[in-house]
């Protein structure tokens, strides 16, 4: 085929909202697309989007860390001189970060982690790659320091550009502790009047149903770290809207749900600590995602701006659907509703 339009798969997409944030790095209400097959997804995040715009401050965004990370992994003939390389290299991270930013001045170091496993060396690199998602600039800058690494201590032998300590598209502890893209929390405080009226619960049984359900069903079914009902819907959506890396939802969907009743109010709080999102880069450059980017209606968006409004959405989302699970019978009534007027079946 010739026709490179041809080569694209269609998803169905609308913009909800908007969403009402409060933030330091950005302030007011933004449009956000979603592009899915899930699509009774664009109303419950709607029912969310209309309780962030009720409240006095709409939802609170904080951007905890923002790295992106890549892992190398060398060998030795013994850990004995493993460890000597690390005290050595302990001492060399100005010289490090140099060769790291190499070939781009947008990439620089901030830290790396090292483990040592039997006669095998694992360095995590992490980096500030600006508004990039940065998979590409943090393995060039990996490789960088790899290749300096064996001319530097000529027993290391090189092994692989990636050792999985990274972690990269895989469900881990280590992206959770350490972070890996964008560390974001969005938080809300949502008087019981709109609780009640809106989303027909309270903040008791929302609190009751993210401990019973999120945090003990999530133990249960050996989540790890992880507590959420459906991080990965609202992240998936908004990826495939906007040009992301879809696979980065795996470990992006690795987040925690926290509520609990303040003074007949619920504070209702999301935590993902791998959020991964770019504004500059491979596919953003494609037609759509710019029209979608304008649609948000964010000027100057950046990826932090960008992070800030996919994780409110994940609120959004996530409050919706707990708000209808504490009503039995009101999640797949509506799914039938909805899907079903959408074909015209009544």
């Amino acid at each position: 085929m010739n026709n490179k339009d041809n080569l694209f798969a269609q998803v169905p997409m609308e913009f909800i909202g908007p969403v009402k944030i409060s933030s330091q790095e950005l302030t007011g209400e933004f449009k956000v697309p979603m592009a899915t097959f899930e699509t009774p997804l664009w109303p419950s995040c709607n029912r969310g989007a209309k309780v962030s715009r009720l409240t006095d401050e709409g939802i609170s965004v904080v951007i905890v860390k923002d790295n992106m990370t890549r892992s190398i992994l060398l060998q030795a003939l013994n850990a004995k001189y493993l460890e000597n390389v690390l005290v050595d290299l302990r001492k060399r991270f100005k010289e490090i970060s140099i060769i790291a930013a190499k070939n781009s001045k947008f990439v620089s170091l901030q830290e790396w982690h090292e483990q040592i496993v039997g006669n095998l060396i694992y360095l995590r690199f992490s980096f500030d790659t600006k508004d990039a998602s940065g998979h590409n600039m943090a393995t060039l800058a990996a490789e960088n320091i790899l290749n300096w690494l064996i001319v530097e201590y000529p027993q290391l032998k090189h092994v692989s550009i990636s050792g999985n300590y990274c972690t990269d598209k895989k469900v881990s502890a280590v992206n959770g502790i350490l972070g890996r893209g964008k560390y974001v929390v969005a938080e809300i405080i949502i008087p019981r009047d709109i609780i009640v009226n809106v989303l027909n619960s309270t903040p008791e049984k929302i609190t009751e149903l993210n401990i019973k359900k999120n945090l003990i069903g999530g133990i249960l079914a050996g989540s790890l770290r992880s507590a959420n009902a459906h991080f990965a819907n609202m992240l998936l959506a908004i990826y495939l809207a906007t040009g992301q890396d879809a696979a980065n939802i795996i470990e992006g969907s690795q987040g925690i749900v926290h509520a609990e009743v303040v003074e007949e109010s619920l504070y209702f709080s999301v935590t993902l600590p791998n959020l991964i999102v770019g504004t500059v880069g491979n596919g953003k450059d494609l037609p759509f995602v710019q029209k979608n980017f304008k649609g948000m209606g964010c000027d100057n968006l950046n990826s932090r701006r960008l992070a800030i409004i996919v994780a409110s959405s994940v609120l959004c989302g996530e409050l919706s659907l707990l708000a209808a699970q504490t009503n039995p019978g009101e999640l797949m009534r509506t799914h039938f509703n909805f899907e079903r007027s959408k074909q015209g079946i009544k």
